[in-house]
């Protein structure tokens, strides 16, 4: 159990800290400066209706004009990063959705230039804040931007890598900088985003692993760790959307799924041609049980996304295979069955939800005594992934008909 909790523990921090930053006025607060650049701004208009492509152009500018600069660096990386996220499907939260994420194997497909590029960047990012804070060791900014580049890079090595050693030993820097900012400076709103998540998670682990944890002087509190992030959600400049979606998911852990559908709304009204925001309150209606409410939600984001522009990126293939969850949970198989191979036959669609959405296609044909087309299902998911823990469920499904459980 123990190896088990830490590597929830790791995972949990990397993904908490992998929501994206916003920029936003706030009274009586202390940040960056640059945080209120026109430049960076437009550049965060991009990045949140998912325009990575534009924001990454926009932010290689500003870092250009800004060298030796940590911040104008970590904003460079930021994007780079979630681009790649968004391209691997790591930011579609119903892959996390079960432990399985952390001790099966999956299909995800690194790409080294890719991943040389994110930790070219943040290690720039940390010798930049390095030599200021050699200038100056209370420098709030650096010591903030070298706690959140760690946070990213502990993002990039739990969720692609899973590297939970690793990432909890970047966790647990990022966090020790963010409390230093907050010691210096206990208007620095921004820096408890990553205190919050840090608390909140370890207060969360069973308790033998909190007491293990504790010999080693590692404590933290739930309701601690939301009360911080609720003050970044309310008053942070940079990490607004962070907390919000922070906060959104650990009421989904808790399966608070009403609360945290209302916080996601805020981020859909605020960012309504975010693909991901309503992506997240469709699955959100469908864990919490609102089957055909979940269908229409799905169903809402195809019908959006044929206005010629409206989703400046959208993966459909998510959106179908949230749509199959939905009509399955509500036990119309056939409907279930042609969404899913719908994911699985779009066009770019990532190794991992291609065979997860085979696997379950396979499964619904199976319930509908479909038995063929279960067969060619499975053996599809089979070849698309033939070492991964999926392809082994499909293994056995094809020995003995799937039946439900």
């Amino acid at each position: 159990m123990k190896t088990r909790s830490f590597r929830i523990f790791t995972f949990v921090i990397g993904l908490m800290f992998s929501v994206a930053g916003s920029v936003a006025w706030a009274a009586d607060v202390d940040t960056n400066p640059m945080n209120y650049d026109p430049q960076v701004r437009e550049a965060y208009q991009h990045f949140y209706n998912l325009d990575y492509p534009g924001a990454v152009t926009l932010f290689e500018h500003f870092h250009d004009e800004h060298p030796g600069d940590p911040q104008a660096t970590a904003y460079l990386l930021n994007a780079v990063l979630f681009q790649e996220l968004y391209r691997l499907d790591l930011l579609d939260t119903t892959f996390y959705a079960n432990d399985g994420f952390l001790s099966g194997r999956h299909a995800t497909q690194e790409d080294p230039k890719h991943r040389d590029r994110i930790f070219a960047l943040a290690d720039e990012a940390v010798r930049e804040a390095d030599w200021k804070l050699s200038q100056n060791p209370n420098d709030v900014n650096a010591l903030f931007t070298r706690g959140w580049v760690r946070s990213l890079r502990c993002t990039y090595v739990a969720m692609v890598e899973r590297g939970f050693g690793s990432g909890f030993r970047l966790a647990s820097k990022a966090k020790d900088d963010a409390q230093h900012v907050l010691a210096l400076d206990p208007k620095y709103v921004d820096a408890k985003l990553i205190v919050g998540v840090y608390d909140y998670v370890v207060g969360a682990l069973p308790l033998p692993f909190k007491l293990i944890i504790g010999l080693a002087g590692i404590t933290g509190s739930k309701s601690t760790g939301m009360a911080l992030l609720d003050d970044a959600a309310n008053r942070g400049v940079l990490t607004k959307v962070e907390a919000r979606t922070v906060i959104a998911l650990f009421l989904r852990r808790e399966a608070k799924y009403q609360q945290a559908i209302q916080v996601v709304l805020i981020l859909k009204n605020q960012y309504p041609r975010d693909f991901l925001f309503c992506l997240e309150e469709a699955n959100l209606r469908k864990d919490a049980g609102e089957g055909m409410a979940a269908v229409t939600a799905y169903r809402q984001i195809l019908t959006d996304n044929a206005k010629p522009g409206y989703f400046a990126s959208a993966k459909l293939e998510l959106a179908d295979f949230g749509l199959g969850d939905a009509l399955r949970g509500q036990r119309h198989y056939a409907e279930a069955a042609q969404a899913y191979e719908q994911a699985a036959g779009t066009a770019g669609v990532g190794p991992e939800l291609k065979i997860r959405s085979l696997l379950a296609a396979g499964q619904c044909h199976d319930l509908l005594n479909e038995r063929p087309l279960a067969v060619k299902d499975y053996q599809d998911a089979i070849e698309a992934g033939p070492n991964t823990s999926r392809a082994d469920i499909a293994r056995k499904c094809l020995r003995s008909p799937y039946r439900g459980t």
